[in-house]
């Protein structure tokens, strides 16, 4: 779960004052009452996907088994959870919940395969395709019965058409599908999933009729069992089928997909079908596509942060209640802690709050000097690549520095200042995240953040040179058109250091009474046209056609990278 740098500190805060609880005189009978009640209501509000309600009582009846020392009830209510965090897009939460549940089981069971299953789903999602086959072989290696291995078996299946090693997926699917247990009625289901991916897989490698049968019959089984949820995948996997062939045919499959799961409230395949149409353009109606794709995946966003944030919370709360409820057990039962231990305590707790008070300070700051321009759309990739920055780069180092905390002695001078060097470096990475994440100022200064943007790619081996940026009359520009080009500045920057290896790059604006032009130019090694999309331009031609703006790219391979941007005043 990516959680802020100050929750960390605040869980560094009471390790250091409060120690493991230990059960005192209890009623265990209507203990695990309670605790079975809360979660039978958990698993009620799950299926009716009332997620913040499940997620709350799921939590409560985990503390309650948790003084039950109930680890098959605790492992289960975290497998739970996970499931809860996946379907709400919090991929890495759910891993850390799944390695926190993995503890709860020492001998390989049906609850390991599933959670090894869980993380293999998540480490798809995240792309981390070998990562994910791992697992599912381990959810495979659990597995009771061969039906039960069918999931993870298919799920890897899926894995090789992402990584287009369709031989490897038609071998695994055929080789289910000739398993006579799959006759059953009970099994139809999963039967016409694997029929619908190995005709998808068949039509990938080439074998287009083939496939293209196997898709239609897997799609009206679906129909014959009201699968309506299945149907959607079928319709999708039609659509790119008659991409390429019929785009009336593919546009009608992709609707199909769309209305069916806004229906069922499937917001990734409504944005797939959504992409699906905007990429095959054959519509009077593709700009309004692209304006409500962009709508809907920032709407999805935002409620899935917000669920992001408030499982956190009920997290942090329960934690403080039990830390809470052991600082008071241990004011009772440690009455004779010595006086160069609660001076050490008060040192720790000291410097951690001056620290928890200027990181706080800084942030409010920086939130109250944001500019209030109204917030452009497709914010997806730089919040994921932020996401992953934090992840990868200052988690893990906070969690180094907990564990560093933990285990060594703070009453020796030079680890205390080893101690605080730890926390003052990560407090610097802290304020350059924030700084590289500024918005864009679209005020008097907006200039001066442009150049400062472009400046920061700058480097000994690149030259960055921007020419008549003051030239244009900025004033009369709205606020969405300035962070528009911003935005769309930055990504050409993003990809130039990525993808282009060049040492020069020119940026050239100009302005006449109708329009602003921007004429972009490297020496890099360019690029196939035909990859462009590949190289993450097509959604900075989305930002540009949502203010009805144009662009054009003129690149080839070893030959530089030109863009030529046209916005209307």
């Amino acid at each position: 779960m990516l959680r802020s740098p100050i929750f960390y500190f605040l869980m560094f805060f009471f390790l250091f004052s409060c120690k493991e609880k230990k059960a005192e005189n209890f009623d265990t009978k209507s203990i695990e009452k309670e605790a079975v009640s809360l979660r039978d209501k958990a698993i009620d509000n799950q299926k009716k996907q009332n997620f913040n309600t499940a997620f709350h009582n799921y939590n409560k009846s985990k503390k309650l088994f948790e003084v039950l020392k109930d680890s098959a009830n605790i492992g289960y209510i975290l497998i739970q959870t996970a499931c809860i965090q996946q379907v709400n897009g919090d991929y890495y939460g759910s891993k850390e919940t799944l390695t926190e549940a993995l503890a709860f089981f020492r001998k390989k069971t049906v609850y390991t395969g599933a959670i090894n299953n869980f993380m293999g789903i998540a480490d798809k999602e995240l792309s981390l395709y070998n990562d994910a086959i791992y697992y599912y072989n381990e959810s495979i290696k659990d597995s009771p019965d061969q039906i039960t291995k069918y999931g993870p078996l298919s799920n890897i299946a899926a894995v090789y058409i992402f990584q287009k090693k369709y031989d490897k997926t038609i071998a695994i699917l055929e080789s289910i599908l000739s398993d006579k247990l799959l006759e059953d009625n009970a099994q139809i289901l999963t039967k016409s999933r694997i029929t619908d991916n190995l005709g998808y897989a068949y039509f990938k490698k080439g074998s287009e009729e083939k496939g293209f049968k196997l898709m239609i019959k897997a799609l009206q089984v679906r129909k014959e069992i009201s699968d309506f949820y299945g149907s959607i995948e079928s319709y999708l996997h039609l659509a790119d089928y008659y991409s390429k062939k019929d785009l009336k045919k593919s546009d009608e499959h992709a609707l199909e997909a769309y209305n069916i799961a806004t229906r069922l409230n499937s917001v990734d395949e409504r944005l797939e079908a959504l992409q699906i149409l905007i990429s095959n353009d054959n519509s009077p109606k593709t700009n309004q596509y692209v304006q409500h794709y962009f709508s809907l995946n920032d709407s999805i966003i935002k409620v899935r942060n917000n669920f992001k944030n408030k499982f956190a919370k009920i997290k942090y709360d329960s934690q403080k209640e039990k830390d809470e409820n052991e600082k008071l057990r241990l004011e009772k039962a440690e009455n004779q802690l010595s006086l160069q231990r609660a001076k050490y305590l008060r040192i720790v707790f000291a410097i951690v709050f001056v620290f928890l008070v200027i990181l706080i300070a800084i942030l409010i700051r920086y939130f109250r000097n944001k500019n209030k321009a109204v917030e452009f759309k497709a914010s997806y990739n730089t919040e994921t690549r932020i996401s992953k920055k934090i992840h990868d780069e200052l988690a893990n180092d906070v969690f180094q520095v907990i564990a560093f905390a933990e285990s060594q002695s703070l009453s020796k001078e030079n680890t205390k200042e080893n101690l605080l060097q730890k926390l003052d470096d990560i407090y610097n990475r802290v304020r350059g995240i924030s700084k590289e994440n500024n918005k864009i100022d679209t005020g008097k200064d907006f200039t001066k953040s442009i150049k400062e943007m472009l400046s920061a790619y700058n480097t000994t081996d690149r030259n960055i040179i921007a020419t008549n940026l003051e030239s244009v009359n900025w004033e009369d520009i709205d606020d969405i058109k300035k962070i528009t080009i911003g935005r769309v500045l930055q990504e050409l920057m993003v990809n130039m250091k990525k993808h282009s290896k060049a040492d020069l790059v020119v940026i050239r604006f100009e302005s006449d009474p109708k329009s602003i032009l921007i004429n972009y130019t490297d020496n890099g090694v360019g690029c196939d046209k035909t990859k462009i999309s590949k190289n993450g331009l097509q959604n900075m031609e989305h930002r540009i056609q949502t203010v009805k703006g144009t662009i054009e790219f003129d690149t080839e391979l070893d030959n530089g990278f030109k863009a030529k941007i046209g916005i209307p005043k």
